[in-house]
């Protein structure tokens, strides 16, 4: 996984607060997140072999994120101390029906640079993590790095922002929610009229025939070649949904590198992401393997 590592700051609310307003807050806690820590560690506690690639601060934030990485089963070599930047944070504030808004302070996710990910880091890798956290430069060369190596590239764009020809290129699995679909294409998506067909038009030019796109509440669409599954979600009770995207793409990328296909590896990742929106946090709400067919089994 390649990308950022965040300290989340979650607050808890009533509700999220409409632009200007202010809106009291409780139960402040600093919980361990960033888009690539947080597929990393659910890959890993699924019983996936994962490798983290990114960089944090030399302070307590870092430290609290590397070892709970390490802890997870996740291969931190990778992880730079920048001693001149702090690490990277996000303030999360997360309603009473578990909905959530982020703000991201980059810190040391953003003084990552191409030259400071070493050739090592994607030895052996069967697949490679990318999201948008760190800066574009470093997505493009880790992708052009996973190449030479041989891994697959799952790229899940998020934060959204424009993608350079060269990236989509290098993508083997996209990973999308509705919202980034609509931004990809530059106008709004319906998957259930004409959406698809429109998706799988824009990416051939790149080679790109798989693809994820969830829908939250209402499943997944999963696009592989000229296959087009329907995955209904899982329902839960949520108590907090931050991270459960990630949870999802770590899982689809474990599924992959075990030889599933990607409606299968989807399908799996579905119910992984429903249990994480069973607790609070992100990381600390991701399942493993024993505890993910304990949840399937209550459900049966």
């Amino acid at each position: 996984m390649v990308g950022a590592l965040n300290a989340d700051l979650g607050i808890r609310v009533d509700r999220l607060p409409a632009p200007g307003e202010t809106v009291a807050g409780r139960d402040v806690h600093v919980l361990p997140g960033g888009k690539a820590s947080n597929q990393a560690v659910a890959a890993a506690r699924l019983g996936g072999s994962v490798r983290l690639v990114g960089a944090v601060g030399d302070d307590e934030n870092g430290r609290m994120l590397r070892e709970h990485s390490a802890a997870a089963g996740v291969d931190v070599s990778f992880v730079a101390v920048l001693p001149e930047v702090p690490t990277g944070q996000a303030i999360i504030p997360v309603d009473d029906d578990g909905e959530n808004a982020i703000i991201l302070v980059p810190g040391a996710n953003g003084a990552i640079t191409p030259a400071g990910i070493p050739a090592e880091a994607y030895v052996d890798a069967a697949v490679v993590c990318l999201s948008l956290e760190v800066p574009m430069a470093v997505v493009q060369r880790a992708a052009a790095r996973a190449l030479m190596a041989g891994a697959r590239v799952v790229l899940n764009p998020s934060p959204f922002q424009p993608l350079p020809p060269s990236l989509l290129d290098a993508t083997d699995v996209l990973i999308v929610n509705e919202l980034e679909a609509g931004q990809l294409l530059g106008v709004p998506v319906d998957l259930d009229s004409g959406g698809v067909e429109a998706l799988c038009s824009a990416l051939a030019p790149h080679g790109i025939t798989r693809l994820v796109v969830t829908r939250g509440a209402a499943g997944a669409v999963v696009i592989d070649g000229d296959e087009v599954t329907q995955l209904a979600a899982t329902r839960v009770d949520a108590v907090d949904t931050t991270g459960a995207g990630d949870a999802f793409t770590g899982a689809v990328a474990v599924g992959l590198a075990e030889g599933r296909s990607l409606a299968e590896a989807a399908a799996e990742a579905s119910v992984v992401a429903a249990f994480s929106a069973t607790r609070r946090g992100a990381q600390p709400s991701y399942p493993t393997a024993a505890e993910l067919a304990e949840f399937r089994a209550e459900r049966a």
